[in-house]
């Protein structure tokens, strides 16, 4: 095996802005400008990037069916066919030239994993990764092609443990789903209830499939959960199941939009907790993984704020550098009018958000967080165990 590059590798190229839902849509490709400026600014290296491609069908097809493949190149080709062929839903609405857009995703995912793969790599970050809520015969969510899922099935097949940590918002259905009934993937997904928001699933009681018991993880939070908890639940919940499990490799969902600024959600986190939540994650990956990290950037709609500086905390966790006070001038600068053009506030001057980002947690917040995390830790820790005694 290569000595690894101790540079994380960053995948990105022109054609990631082409997964692009149209305008007015909240996933949009505007945020690759202030994002991938701002991890240029801080010391990413121009040879530290790779550019994506799209991948062939028989990669896909991996983690989806043939039929729904063909409905996707259809509507890639016929958007208005959308009733027709029943595969998509109205957040995920079809666009010409689709099924490219969404095979480069997967295809930058899968780049960043084979580079681990290969010894090549420790760490790869690829921030238009992370299209969790694709499932096997449908797109829904924002997300066509699951490329977190391929990039997972393709280090299982190479006979590693793989454990999936997926800190967006919103529960990691299509991740989860897929390796249901796999023992050899363990999937920790902390997300705000599906009481108050998309996609209404992830319950603590879900917690895998016949003989991967125990393989799933969900940490439902409440409403109006801020840093505290938020960092407590995470920090007694991932380094435990990571020491049960045993991983070799640890793959990561690293959304921004359980921010206070985002606009779809109701959490109220900081980029503090984000910061703290790269260097634990980054911690697991040395301490039980042989340092074999990948990340994926998930979802965030807060475009000039709460994203780029999401981005730039992962990266820099990954390169193990410090956090700066402060985010680049000439970046702030070049962002502003954008960003007030599209009536956004503008990008933020600290790194780390001051004290007074976010209202506090109450109290029975903070206790029905705590009791959730405990009671899904329980068992999984007590079935993980046992396996490992049999």
């Amino acid at each position: 095996m290569p000595t690894p590059d101790p540079a994380p590798l960053v995948v990105y190229g022109p054609a990631s802005r082409a997964y692009d839902f149209g305008p007015g849509h909240p996933f949009t490709p505007r945020r690759f400008g202030p994002g991938i400026d701002l991890l240029r600014e801080l010391g990413a290296e121009f040879a530290s990037f790779a550019a994506p491609a799209p991948v062939a069908d028989e990669v896909l097809a991996t983690v989806h069916t043939r039929r729904f493949l063909a409905s996707v190149s259809r509507l890639s080709d016929y958007p208005e066919l959308a009733d027709d062929e029943s595969v998509t839903d109205e957040d995920t609405p079809p666009f010409y030239g689709m099924r490219d857009a969404g095979a480069t995703v997967v295809g930058g995912t899968l780049l960043a994993m084979d580079e681990i793969l290969a010894g090549r790599r420790l760490h790869a970050f690829h921030p238009g990764g992370g299209l969790h809520h694709g499932f096997p015969s449908r797109a829904t969510g924002f997300c066509v092609f699951n490329d977190v899922a391929v990039a997972i099935r393709r280090a299982r097949d190479e006979g590693h443990r793989v454990l999936y940590v997926d800190v967006d918002v919103h529960h990691g259905d299509g991740v989860e789903q897929i390796f249901w009934n796999d023992p050899l993937v363990q999937t920790v997904s902390l997300h705000e209830s599906g009481l108050s928001l998309f996609p209404g699933t992830g319950w603590v009681e879900d917690r895998g499939g016949l003989g991967a018991e125990g393989s799933a993880v969900n940490i439902p939070l409440e409403p109006g959960t801020s840093d505290a908890s938020w960092l407590e639940v995470l920090g007694s919940v991932v380094p435990a199941v990571a020491a049960a499990f045993r991983p070799t490799l640890l793959v990561t969902l690293n959304g921004a939009d359980g921010h206070a600024l985002d606009p779809l959600a109701h959490l109220g986190l900081t980029t503090v907790a984000f910061a703290r939540a790269a260097r634990l994650l980054d911690g697991v990956a040395h301490r039980h993984a042989g340092g074999r990290w990948l990340a994926t950037g998930g979802g965030g709609y807060d475009v000039y704020r709460a994203v780029p500086r999401n981005w730039a905390l992962v990266w820099l966790a990954q390169a193990h550098r410090d956090v700066p006070v402060a985010t680049p001038q000439a970046w702030r600068a070049r962002w502003a009018a954008e960003a007030e053009g599209h009536r956004s506030g503008p990008p933020s001057a600290l790194m780390l958000d001051p004290d007074g980002t976010a209202r506090p947690e109450a109290a029975s917040v903070a206790a029905a967080n705590r009791a959730t995390a405990a009671a899904a830790l329980d068992h999984t820790l007590r079935v993980l165990a046992e396996r490992h005694r049999r």
